[in-house]
């Protein structure tokens, strides 16, 4: 009996929760600027994961955005600085959204601040080897769909630096010299373009200091690709992939399938065309902590 009622409540307590999730009109996914949530009487400043319900106002300031995720899980982001009623932002959103929820809600539990503090608690191989570390995975998550693929590295050793770009059997295929701690290739280059892995090494040119290993990029094999192309259709029915919003989703979703280095590339090409919103840079880098790719700053 005393199971029984156990059971009751633990049951009745999950119910109310799921309620409690459901009862929002949107989530906060990026902000950019002093925006402001008007709940009540009261304005408030807008906060990512922050929730909108239907009877909220939302302030948008100069030079500012936000982008907001409807309950449906379909984005929505507003730019022109002005005062919107909730309910009539929603009433913008049409019709619902299949695979949406599911990328916009793992965006925003992984960028949660319980999510950081679990990160924190947990304990990993943190990074302990000499040399330049490069923010690419482990050759288990080396397979790439796309052709573009960005490579950056820390930049404790000054630059220029020399990036190498080699096959299997060590014959120099690529070398690009980059003032920076970061360059992109595409693999559909002639020099390329056989080559289905392909080893990367970074040498920092000052000091002659190399990247703490070589590390892979291999293409996915034919029937992997094809289920990753079926998942791309689906997202591309319901989002942009070149938006901004559509680059934070498909991260999403290239992460959730283990496609690290694209996921990568997806964060660094929003970060080029909206350099200055903070939020895709804060995603990013909470990406690259969580994936092991990078330690935490002391």
């Amino acid at each position: 009996m005393k199971k029984g009622r156990i059971l009751f409540i633990v049951g009745l307590l999950a119910c109310t929760l799921f309620s409690q999730a459901q009862n929002y009109t949107f989530r906060v996914l990026t902000n950019k600027g002093a925006n402001e949530i008007r709940v009540g009487d009261t304005w408030q400043p807008v906060k990512t994961g922050a929730s909108l319900n239907i009877g909220d106002e939302l302030k948008i300031t100069e030079n500012a955005t936000v982008g907001l995720v409807h309950k449906s899980g379909k984005p929505l982001e507003e730019k022109k600085p002005g005062v919107y009623k909730v309910a009539d932002l929603a009433a913008r959103v049409q019709g619902e959204a299949g695979v949406l929820n599911k990328y916009a809600d793992f965006m925003l539990s992984s960028n949660s601040a319980e999510a950081k503090k679990n990160r924190l608690n947990a304990t990993g191989a943190a990074h302990r080897g000499l040399g330049i570390k490069v923010f690419l995975p482990n050759n288990q998550f080396a397979s790439v769909y796309n052709n573009v693929v960005f490579i950056s590295w820390d930049n404790k050793e000054k630059g220029p630096y020399k990036v190498s770009f080699l096959n299997m059997f060590d014959d120099l295929l690529l070398q690009l010299e980059s003032s920076t701690n970061k360059v992109s290739i595409d693999l559909n280059d002639p020099k390329f373009i056989n080559e289905s892995a392909i080893l990367v090494e970074i040498e920092a040119k000052p000091t002659g200091a190399k990247s703490d290993e070589r590390y892979l990029i291999k293409r996915l094999s034919p029937g992997e690709r094809e289920k990753i192309a079926s998942g791309i259709t689906e997202l591309t029915k319901e989002i942009t992939p070149e938006s901004e919003m559509g680059k934070l989703y498909f991260a999403s979703f290239y992460e959730q399938n283990k496609l690290i280095i694209d996921a990568i590339t997806a964060y660094e090409q929003v970060i080029s065309v909206a350099p200055d919103n903070p939020t895709y840079k804060e995603y990013y880098e909470e990406f690259l902590l969580r994936n092991k790719l990078k330690t935490e700053s002391k």
